[in-house]
């Protein structure tokens, strides 16, 4: 899950006013855009492709995890679907042109043999069972002809193809986890935390990279609300660091928090109203890596007139 990592507590106080209101000036902590990169399927962690530091691209292959089990389940998932298709295909097609002959065969012979035993069985020459019997075999055998010649019903139809769907879906979710036993980069960026080693049991859902993205970075300041008016969405920032005091790291406003903070209980006073502060997000680029998570920062919005 994509989030923003706060790496110190911030506390701020807005100063403004400079050159005339031109200007609003405000501390903040360097924040780095971060992921979570979750095993998605369980097994023995096989290999470790990319340690902490290394830059990786989406799609790198970061880790490796042992696939044997869910490979076997996977081959009995196969052969569960081929025999579930196997079955649909038979039913929607219907019974063969031999089955069938064979059928009206049965059935001319039945009738035949309940003729010949109608005759015998009025003349006493037989049994009521060995009547009933020859005429069961002949009902029997009339049922299967008109079957095979009618074709599956549309109920069975839909059963054998709700057998056979069933079992493509369990096919397809286990070679997901076949799939997901090779863990990839979602996204470019630097491993900045590694969770598991080799040999470990890795579970689903259980964390095993922490990747920044280090090449931008995200400052979280203050503003009264009287200032706030003042601020927009894109507008330029400039933004000074302890470890580079000449250097002027440029960037612009993303966000503008539409919900006050540190907000008193009960506002009774109009000097209580000033205290009334909303969050700004500056961005700022950083290609060459000088900008640290965790470290505060200065920021100035230049204020265009209103």
């Amino acid at each position: 899950m994509k989030q923003f990592l706060v790496l110190t507590i911030v506390s701020i106080f807005i100063g403004c006013g400079n050159n005339n209101g031109t200007r609003i000036d405000a501390t903040g902590t360097i924040e780095a855009t971060e992921i979570t990169l979750s095993a998605q399927s369980s097994g023995q962690v096989k290999q470790i492709l990319a340690d902490e530091g290394d830059i990786v691209k989406k799609g790198d292959t970061l880790l490796v995890i042992d696939n044997t089990d869910w490979k076997y389940q996977l081959e009995q998932a196969l052969g569960g679907y081929e025999m579930a298709d196997a079955q649909y295909r038979l039913v929607r097609k219907g019974a063969r042109e031999e089955d069938i002959a064979q059928a009206e065969a049965n059935f001319m012979n039945a009738e035949e043999d309940l003729k010949r035993m109608e005759g015998l069985w009025h003349s006493k020459s037989i049994t009521q069972k060995q009547f009933d019997d020859t005429r069961t075999r002949f009902t029997v055998s009339q049922q299967i002809m008109e079957k095979l010649k009618r074709g599956s019903r549309q109920e069975e139809i839909d059963a054998a193809r709700a057998r056979r769907d069933q079992a493509k879906a369990q096919m397809a979710s286990l070679q997901k986890r076949v799939n997901d036993c090779i863990i990839l980069a979602p996204v470019a960026g630097t491993i900045t935390k590694r969770f598991v080693e080799q040999g470990e049991l890795a579970a689903i859902g259980m964390a095993v990279y922490r990747i920044s993205d280090l090449t931008s970075m995200e400052i979280t300041i203050y503003v009264s609300e009287t200032d706030l008016p003042k601020v927009q969405v894109n507008q330029k920032a400039s933004v000074h660091i302890d470890a580079f005091p000449e250097k002027i790291f440029e960037g612009k406003v993303v966000y503008l928090s539409s919900m006050a903070e540190f907000t008193p209980k009960n506002i009774q006073t109009k000097e209580e109203r000033t205290k009334l502060v909303f969050a700004v997000k500056v961005k700022v680029p950083n290609p060459s890596g000088e900008l640290k998570g965790g470290i505060p920062a200065d920021v100035s919005l230049t204020v265009m007139g209103l």
